[in-house]
Parts: structure tokens; C-alpha cells; sequence
């Protein structure tokens, strides 16, 4: 942003350094340009004309090219797009999911019988040791009688701070590490029963003998034996395993078709069996084509064109995160929900798919959301096999 002096007042020229990927953004840029320099009424009584220049920001309400001299700036007709009170019986709803974990419903449990007892013995590990000069005899070989003063080194000093708790906190917490990074599973429901776990393990299956002691676990072996075997032997007393459930967004949880309400200048269509008003269209004809297959489908209840409505399936493409938004949500008259992306040639629409249906397998197994399903379809046409298909699924 160039500026006449300090005043923010005073802007006269606004250049983008940047790329601008919201329009937000350009909104808010552009809104500093909008402030009179002067207040000075003309003889006519009003103010006179102030420009403002705007260079390389492609805000679509600004000209951003110079139009011909005279030449009427072309007005871009614009649709209000929102949810409908009236149609509020055609609400749809839908968690927005920031990750995934594994659900853990009962208490983790760990087969005692595959857990082999661990001795803290001072000949595996010595407690303390004598150190002498290793001053060598004319043969070169170590001697004891070798001149020099005679040191004892122990462990005492090295575990005169340590604590029984701290040593059961830190086996839980190693633990809870492996169990969330390889099952995903959520510290929170991990962490207490790990440290229950520990403390059995340590009274009932370490064995301590004379000259040790039992904070002697920290060392490197056996700190390693007891995270082995521990993690092992721990499991979660589901029969089956354990199911990979949404990890929702703290602040919004839930989202809603009552939500949308934006002005657009792409085409639009009208539809009859959707909260929203108005559909927009992102091709040419193949969504619009899809939007009346589905209004007019006698299996569908409601619909919505995800456009504005926030809906996003998070996924990973090498090591980028990325948000991808499938076309449109469907409600069906049994109750399911379905996920319809119309989609030609994509080269990540494997990966994309995939990530889909993790999305609707985990929510589904959530159980506060009802059942979902998904479907890519590569033909607007195919839309109604994909809805019949879901719904038989469903009797």
C-alpha cells in the first residue's frame, strides 16, 4: 500500500505484493481507499471526485483494467444465495472433522500371561564399580597393584531425586506416546489407564534384588524391556478392532444448512428440495445436470450444493495437508446421508476418494451422526444409480 504521508487517511494507490487467495482479504485492502481526503464541497454542493489506484489485486466489485473513455463499466449480476426459513424442514446437518483417532469404548487391558517377569539384578547392571590408573605393566597388561588412588562409583547419586510416581508417570507417558502415534487412540483415555497398568506391572512383575532398587528401571536395558513387553501385551478389550471415530472441530462441531448465506455472480439454478434456494454452478452443464437428478429423484428428501457451506474432508497429499469439498450432500428418505462428487479426469481423485470414505466410515461409527455414505460418479447421469444403490443398501 503506497500512502501521501503518515495518515491512513490519505491513500491514493494500493498495489498487491502478494498473491491474494481470499477475497476477504482484498475486501478489507481496498476498504482503506474508500476514506475522503477532502471535505470540501463543490459549487454544486457536493464532494468532488477522488481516485484511488489498485494494482495487481483481482477484486471482481473493483476494476482492476482501464475501460475504453466513456464506456460503461460492465455490472456482473449477482444472486443472493441462502437458506430459506420456509424450507427449514430441509435442513441438513453434518460434523466438521479435523482428524480422526481410535475409539477406545472400554478400559485397555493387558495379558499378564505374555508378560515375562523383569529382575533388576546389580550382576546385569552393576551398582558400583572401583576405578583405579590404568597404568599397565612392562607386559602391558592392566595391573591391580598399579600405584595410584582407588574410586568407588555408584548410582546412589543419580537417584537421589528420582521418585516411585515420577518413574510410573514416565512409562505411561512413553507408552501413551506409542499407543497414539501407532493406533491414534486419544491421550486422555489412554494416559490413566497406562499409568494403572504401570503400577501393576511394577509391584506384581519386577523383581528387585539385593543391591538395587527399583528406581534402577530408568537405565537404558531395562527401560527398554519394560516399553516392549508392556506395549505387547496392552489391548483394548473390544472383540473386534477398535473403530476409527471423527475428531471435531473444538469451537464449531456441527455445521448446517442454515448457515449459508453468500452473493454469487456464477450461474444458478433454482431447485425445489433443498434448504438453499439457489444452486451455483462451478462447470459449464455437468453440475447442473447432477442438481436436477437429484431434486427430482423420488429417494431423495433434501439436498445442498456444498458451496458455501463449509463442508471439507481434510486429506494429505505427500506431506501437504489439504481440505477437498465434494459436490453436494443428499438426504435420502431412509435416513442415510450421501456424499456425491462429480468429477471427470483428476489425477488425485484416488486420493480423494479415499479420504471420502474414511470421512463417512468414521463418522458413521461415531453414532451421533447418523449414516453416511459416499460416491463418485463420473457421468452426471450416473447420480441415480449411485442414489438407488445407497438406499437398497439401507433395507
Amino acid at each position: 500500500m503506497l500512502t501521501e504521508g503518515w495518515d491512513s487517511s490519505t491513500v491514493t494507490h494500493i498495489a498487491g505484493l502478494r498473491p491474494f487467495a481470499s477475497q476477504l482479504l482484498c475486501e478489507q485492502v481496498v476498504g482503506r481507499a474508500l476514506r475522503r481526503r477532502h471535505y470540501d464541497l463543490r459549487e454544486d454542493g457536493r464532494f468532488g471526485e477522488e481516485l484511488a489506484r489498485v494494482l495487481g489485486v483481482p477484486f471482481q466489485v473493483v476494476p482492476y483494467k482501464q475501460s475504453p473513455k466513456g464506456a460503461a463499466l460492465p455490472v456482473a449480476t449477482r444472486q443472493h444465495v441462502r437458506a430459506l426459513s420456509e424450507r427449514r424442514a430441509l435442513e441438513i446437518t453434518f460434523p466438521r472433522v479435523q482428524g480422526y483417532c481410535q475409539s477406545v469404548r472400554n478400559e485397555l487391558t493387558v495379558n499378564w500371561s505374555t508378560v515375562p517377569v523383569l529382575e533388576i539384578d546389580p550382576e546385569h547392571i552393576p551398582s558400583e564399580v572401583e576405578l583405579r590408573a590404568a597404568i599397565p605393566t612392562r607386559r602391558a597388561l592392566p595391573s591391580l597393584f598399579s600405584p595410584g588412588h582407588v574410586d568407588h562409583a555408584t548410582l546412589d547419586g543419580y537417584f537421589d531425586a528420582a521418585r516411585r510416581q515420577e518413574l510410573v508417570f514416565d512409562i505411561a507417558a512413553s507408552l501413551t506416546s506409542e499407543f497414539t502415534q501407532r493406533h491414534g487412540l486419544a491421550p486422555h483415555i489412554v494416559f490413566p489407564q497406562l499409568v494403572r497398568i504401570t503400577r501393576e506391572y511394577l509391584n506384581e512383575r519386577v523383581i528387585v534384588r539385593r543391591g538395587a532398587a527399583m528406581e534402577h528401571v530408568l537405565l537404558g536395558q531395562y527401560w527398554q524391556q519394560v516399553i516392549e513387553q508392556l506395549g505387547l501385551a496392552i489391548h483394548s478389550d473390544i472383540p473386534n478392532e477398535a473403530p476409527i471415530v471423527p475428531r471435531l472441530d473444538p469451537v464449531r462441531a456441527e455445521g448446517s444448512t442454515c448457515d449459508v448465506d453468500f452473493w454469487t455472480s456464477k450461474p444458478v439454478r433454482e431447485v425445489t428440495k433443498s434448504h438453499v434456494n439457489l444452486v451455483t454452478a462451478d462447470t459449464d452443464r455437468w453440475e447442473q445436470t447432477a442438481a436436477y437428478f437429484i431434486d427430482t429423484h423420488p429417494l431423495v428428501k433434501a439436498f445442498v450444493k456444498n458451496d458455501g457451506l463449509g463442508l471439507t474432508i481434510p486429506y494429505q497429499d505427500g506431506h501437504t495437508l489439504h481440505d477437498y469439498i465434494p459436490d453436494f450432500v443428499v438426504q435420502l428418505l431412509g435416513g442415510t446421508k450421501l456424499l456425491i462428487e462429480v468429477k471427470g479426469y483428476d489425477k488425485k481423485a484416488d486420493i480423494k476418494a479415499a479420504a471420502a470414505r474414511l470421512w463417512v466410515g468414521a463418522v458413521t461409527a461415531s453414532g451421533r451422526f447418523g449414516r453416511w455414505e459416499y460416491r463418485l460418479v463420473r457421468r452426471p447421469t450416473d447420480v441415480v444409480t449411485a442414489i438407488d444403490d445407497v438406499e437398497q443398501m439401507s433395507f
